[in-house]
């Protein structure tokens, strides 16, 4: 198995199941589905929570320097909050939640910012993420879509250029070095956001079919946050392109 989410690496739910036998693990303790969704649900409440106040706090003022704290707390602390998740996956219940909330921060300020150049941007972009996550999670439990080997290598493939792309590009950008036609609102620019989102949602499929894998292990019940953590990290991610394509697409107008 294999998944470009980094928190949903090769072997992830084999190995915690592998640490005792499932057959010694009692059912309650057990990774369920619904306990996935679930826990999914509270850490989209978490974000969207914290996101509120970011929101809250620049539209009162217009004042990027009232927000801009937040923004490198929720970020900065976001990121060391995601890898102690990944590394210390038994305490998901405590860290995820707060992964969330300070990713929450990051997303308001940006969401408020962007949607202030392009009035009600935001809500676009976020009725287009939660459309496709739900479009996706129908095509995969109904088989429509379903995960196969080839499948899986071409979305890490396409997934881990993009990751070395924007990777690139930031160690040039500290050379002054803008890759404009890429960035820009033209046709090439509109073109890869358009490539970059297909990408970001397919990667939720990767993670549905993860979480499926990890309750077929039997896998213990921490992992229920751990998976919800999953989802959130590849929403997150969809959410942000999906807010920038749209943004590439309204400067044309």
């Amino acid at each position: 198995m294999k998944t470009s989410n980094p928190a949903l690496g090769e072997n992830t739910f084999r190995d915690v199941a592998g640490t005792r036998a499932a057959s010694y693990i009692d059912a309650a303790s057990r990774m369920t589905l619904s306990g996935t969704v679930n826990k999914t649900g509270i850490l989209l409440l978490c974000a969207m929570a914290s996101a509120a106040w970011t929101w809250h706090r620049f539209m009162v003022t217009y004042d990027i320097g009232a927000v801009a704290p937040l923004l490198m707390l929720g970020a900065i602390g976001g990121l060391v909050c995601a890898m102690v998740t990944i590394f210390k996956k038994e305490w998901a219940a405590f860290t995820s939640p707060i992964y969330a909330l300070l990713e929450g921060l990051v997303l308001g300020g940006i969401s408020a910012m962007t949607n202030m150049r392009y009035p009600g941007i935001a809500i676009q972009a976020v009725g287009l993420t939660f459309g496709t996550l739900f479009v996706l999670l129908f095509l995969y439990s109904s088989r429509i879509i379903r995960v196969t080997q080839k499948f899986r290598m071409g979305v890490v493939a396409a997934t881990g250029g993009i990751m070395v792309f924007y990777l690139v590009q930031m160690l040039l950008g500290f050379f002054g070095i803008r890759f404009m036609a890429v960035n820009g609102s033209g046709a090439l620019g509109i073109g890869i956001s358009l490539f970059i989102c297909a990408i970001a949602a397919l990667n939720l499929v990767l993670d549905f079919d993860f979480i499926e894998r990890g309750v077929n292990y039997g896998a213990p019940k921490y992992m229920e946050w751990y998976g919800a953590f999953g989802i959130m990290v590849t929403l997150i991610w969809l959410y942000l392109e999906i807010l920038r394509l749209l943004s590439k697409m309204r400067s044309r107008d």
